[in-house]
């Protein structure tokens, strides 16, 4: 990601009775390295400003497409949310809650943009792609 940009990513994910919060702390750390999640009425909430290590993710996975697609569809203004799968990204891995959140829950992301733009960013993280590869916006 070449381009800068200005974000705040606020993370936030439930902390059940049946689970560490060590354990959700470290799936939170998995996907947001900068993370440092604090404990407040039974969840862990973190803010980052930083998606370069989501997107070196979604390159990796080869979700490129996937992943605008939820962008997309949950972009409200300048801001974008949407929920990942604790039990994924405890080993690192995006997984996008679609219908069922899983047994261990989700962890919830709200990126609110400030420069260049919601689409813009996107575009960054989650480049278009031609035959699977990402091409140059």
């Amino acid at each position: 990601m070449s381009e800068a940009y200005v974000v705040d990513v606020e993370v936030t994910a439930p902390v059940y009775d049946t689970e560490l919060e060590e354990r959700v702390s470290d799936a939170i750390a998995a996907i947001f390295p900068d993370a440092e999640p604090t404990l407040e009425h039974g969840e862990l909430r973190a803010t980052v400003h930083d998606l370069e290590h989501l997107s070196e993710l979604l390159h990796r996975q080869e979700i490129l497409d996937t992943a605008r697609g939820v962008f997309f569809r949950n972009r409200r203004g300048d801001s974008v949310s949407f929920r990942l799968k604790k039990q994924a990204a405890f080993v690192g891995v995006v997984n996008f809650v679609v219908d069922d959140p899983g047994e261990l829950g989700t962890i919830a992301v709200r990126v609110s943009v400030e420069e260049p733009g919601v689409e813009e960013l996107i575009n960054q993280v989650a480049p278009p792609t031609e035959d699977g590869t990402p091409v140059d916006t």
